[in-house]
């Protein structure tokens, strides 16, 4: 198992799985958006509540319907979006362009998961959903796989590359004239941290940022519960279970330890946003002005 195969399932995955509409009450039902939900009526430390219509997490906007379009720009008055996919999996599935929406790709998963992916992408137009998912079963029994997929979270908040992007998406968030939408691949991963960074700025407890990114696994639920059965049917082991958790779903408990690793590394998810990200006191100070209420 290498990270140019490891590369190659990330992306099938994401191309591949559809989400059911989120449980949570601040879902969007759009027709082909996956995982999305408006970040408005979570409630901050100080009491104040994020603005709703405004700020919009989700998957890829590949397969986004006139109906769709027509939501974004009439009641989210969209007009930044923010990609955090890598170059081989935004030409796979390219975003729809929306009139009038200025587009900012961010590529934030470090380049040791990614390097050479684009050498030996398979011929995923070739591959039906059966495929895909022998591909998956595969790499959740091999040992190599799971470790990665453990590490991914660490190797995102620790890469530079990544720090830079993420405090270049905060800086747009604050310079946006409308809504705002970002998204990865299934909006979970890379999308969870822009979303975990931007309700820091916006002073939410640790709490309210863990539930967030939770929430993906009630949008992949019925993936996350299909997929264990089938590697618990193969006498699977609790780290081929982890694996297809993190990778269908998130990992929450990967998440809080991340965390936990910010806290120890740089001394506070505050003075990371500060520090690492480049977001000042003063911009988080404008963040909430502009986005709560």
């Amino acid at each position: 198992m290498n990270k140019h195969g490891f590369a190659n399932a990330i992306v099938l995955l994401a191309m591949t799985f559809s989400a059911q509409v989120a449980l949570s009450q601040r879902a969007i039902a759009f027709d082909g958006i996956e995982n999305a939900r408006d970040m408005g009526t979570l409630v901050m430390q100080d009491g104040q509540m994020v603005r709703t219509g405004m700020l919009v997490r989700c998957g890829n906007l590949s397969k986004a319907t006139d109906g769709d379009v027509a939501v974004l720009k009439g009641k989210y008055h969209l007009t930044d979006v923010f990609d955090f996919r890598f170059d081989a999996e935004a030409n796979a599935a390219p975003d729809r362009v929306i009139d009038g929406v200025s587009y900012t790709h961010l590529s934030t998963l470090p380049k040791a998961f990614i390097q050479g992916f684009s050498s030996s992408r398979p011929d995923t137009t070739k591959m039906d959903t059966r495929d895909m998912l022998a591909v998956l079963m595969k790499y959740a029994f091999e040992p190599k796989a799971q470790a990665m997929a453990h590490e991914l979270y660490p190797a995102i908040v620790t890469d530079s590359t990544a720090q830079h992007y993420y405090g270049a998406f905060l800086r747009g968030v604050l310079r946006a004239e409308g809504g705002v939408l970002w998204h990865c691949s299934q909006g979970k991963d890379r999308a969870g941290w822009a979303s975990a960074f931007l309700l820091a700025a916006l002073g939410a407890s640790r709490d309210v940022i863990i539930e967030d990114f939770d929430l993906s696994n009630q949008s992949y639920a019925p993936q996350v519960k299909a997929l264990t059965a089938q590697v618990q049917g193969k006498d699977g082991s609790e780290g081929a279970i982890a694996f297809i958790h993190a990778m269908v779903g998130v990992s929450r408990e990967n998440f809080e330890a991340t965390l936990d690793l910010i806290d120890q590394k740089y001394g506070s998810l505050s003075g990371y946003i500060e520090n690492q990200l480049g977001f000042s006191k003063e911009e988080q100070q404008q963040l909430r002005t502009k986005y709560l209420e």
